[in-house]
């Protein structure tokens, strides 16, 4: 079962009302969760490496929360707040339009690409406007989807570009190389491509 850390002020605005301690633990009993922890990242970082370690660190209060397994949907704060909202009656449930693309967009996979990832979807995102939270965030997110569902990437990957600065080309390509690491070159407004390691390459050396 995943276990998230929130800000609690941050979710507290987020949820237009605050709760005491018990309060909330009640309110994540009845949605199906679990308050787990009421920490500080000081407290955290003391209990983990010593006292010393905690020295300089923030002193906030972080809830830290037990999430479904099934609830990828809940692994960040927005998705927290989302479905506790429409929990409560306050909001609807989002309804997300998808739409045929205007411009043209195209990911191109190559034949030896497809032997190791042989799926590959895209999707471009428009109107969004990121803060230095919600971005770390949405980071923060991407790394747990990679963590649990993705199976530390032996499933799946996840790659997230900033597309004003990048041709609308995307090619994903086998890179043949000995290393551990796969590479991803990025030309400012040229072609984006994605090199994955030559995972059978390496296994037959």
């Amino acid at each position: 079962m995943p276990t998230i850390s929130v800000n609690r002020d941050a979710l507290f605005a987020a949820l237009g009302q605050k709760y005491t301690d018990d309060e909330f633990q009640t309110l994540c009993f009845e949605f199906g969760l679990e308050l787990d922890e009421v920490t500080t990242e000081k407290q955290m970082l003391m209990k983990e490496q010593g006292e010393q370690a905690g020295a300089g660190t923030s002193e906030e209060i972080l809830y830290r929360i037990d999430i479904p397994a099934n609830r990828y949907d809940l692994l960040c704060l927005e998705g927290l707040v989302s479905g506790i909202l429409v929990f409560q009656g306050k909001i609807s449930p989002p309804n997300y339009t998808l739409r045929k693309a205007e411009d043209h967009y195209a990911l191109h996979l190559t034949p030896a690409t497809a032997q190791i990832r042989p799926y590959a979807v895209a999707a471009v995102l428009k109107g969004l406007r990121f803060t230095k939270q919600s971005y770390d965030s949405f980071i923060d997110l991407q790394d747990k989807l990679h963590q649990n569902i993705c199976r530390k990437r032996t499933l799946v990957a996840i790659g997230t570009h900033d597309l004003d600065t990048i041709e609308v080309l995307l090619c994903m390509m086998l890179c043949h190389q000995r290393t551990l690491s796969s590479r991803l070159l990025i030309n400012q407004k040229s072609t984006l491509h994605l090199n994955l390691w030559n995972y059978t390459q390496v296994m037959h050396s």
